[in-house]
C-alpha cells in the first residue's frame, strides 16, 4: 500500500409552486404549473444531498471536514480495478465512491481522537438502482471472506479477510462488516457500515490512519454519534 492509499484511508421530489393571477374582472384565475417554473424550481440530487449531509451543527463537538482530492485511492470507479471484480462494492464502500450507478455523490470525514469516520452519501433514480447497489454489496460481503485485492492509480490496497457483522437497524436497510489488512506488519481492522434510505446511501468506513502510517496495530469503530446523527438526517 503506496502513501496515496494509506492518505486515503485518513483521510426528490420537486417542490413546485403554483401562482394565482386577477384577470381584469377581479376573479381569480385557475392555479397553473409552469412547466418551465417545475424545471427550475427542481432540486437536483447534488444539491439534494448537499442539504442532507451532516455539518458541525449536527454534531457534538465534532468537525465534519472535506476530503482532500490528492489524496484520494480512486476519484471514479472506473479508477479502480480488482482481482475479483465481484469485490468491488467493498473497494469501493472503503474509498469513498458510491455503490451501484448513482445520479450524485458527496463524501465528508470527521475525526475522534485517532481514528476517522468517513461518510459517503449516494443519490439514486426511483428505478431501483439503490436496492441494486445494496444487493451487491450483499453479494460482494458474502463472496469475499477470503480478502481482495484493489488498485488504482498506481496504488494497492490488499485486504485480508471480509466478515458480515450485525449492524443497528437504520433506515430501510442497513450492511455492515469488518475487513481486515497488514501493512509492514501491522494488522489492522476497517468497519464499514451502508445504509440505505429510500432513493438514497449512506456508507461510512472507519480508519484508524495514524496507526496505519505507525505500523502499530489498530481496530476502528464507527464514531457511533455521527452515524446516528446522519441516519436521523436521512429520515
Amino acid at each position: 500500500m503506496k502513501r496515496a492509499a494509506v492518505a486515503a484511508a485518513l483521510s426528490l421530489t420537486a417542490v413546485l409552486t403554483a401562482c394565482s393571477d386577477s384577470d381584469e374582472s377581479g376573479t381569480d384565475a385557475k392555479p397553473e404549473s409552469s412547466p418551465s417554473s417545475a424545471q427550475a424550481k427542481q432540486v437536483s440530487p447534488a444539491e439534494r444531498l448537499a442539504k442532507l449531509m451532516v455539518t458541525d451543527a449536527d454534531l457534538d463537538g465534532e468537525t465534519v471536514q472535506k476530503l482532500d482530492p490528492q489524496f484520494l485511492f480512486a476519484k471514479s470507479q472506473d479508477e479502480v480495478t480488482l482481482d475479483k471484480p465481484v469485490c468491488a462494492p467493498l473497494a469501493y464502500a472503503m474509498n469513498q465512491l458510491p455503490l451501484g450507478e448513482a445520479e450524485a455523490d458527496l463524501a465528508r470525514y470527521t475525526s475522534t481522537g485517532t481514528t476517522a469516520t468517513y461518510i459517503a452519501l449516494a443519490a439514486y433514480g426511483t428505478n431501483g438502482d439503490a436496492e441494486s447497489a445494496m444487493a451487491g454489496l450483499s453479494k460482494a460481503i458474502d463472496s469475499c471472506g477470503g480478502g481482495f485485492t484493489a488498485k488504482a492509480n498506481g496504488d494497492t490496497s490488499a485486504y485480508d479477510s471480509v466478515t458480515a457483522e450485525k449492524a443497528s437497524t437504520a433506515g430501510d436497510e442497513t450492511l455492515a462488516f469488518k475487513s481486515t489488512m497488514t501493512f509492514r506488519g501491522a494488522s489492522h481492522v476497517l468497519r464499514t457500515q451502508a445504509v440505505r434510505s429510500g432513493d438514497v446511501i449512506a456508507a461510512y468506513f472507519a480508519v484508524n490512519g495514524s496507526a496505519i502510517a505507525s505500523a502499530q496495530p489498530s481496530e476502528a469503530q464507527l464514531a457511533t454519534s455521527v452515524v446516528r446523527a446522519q441516519n436521523g438526517k436521512l429520515g
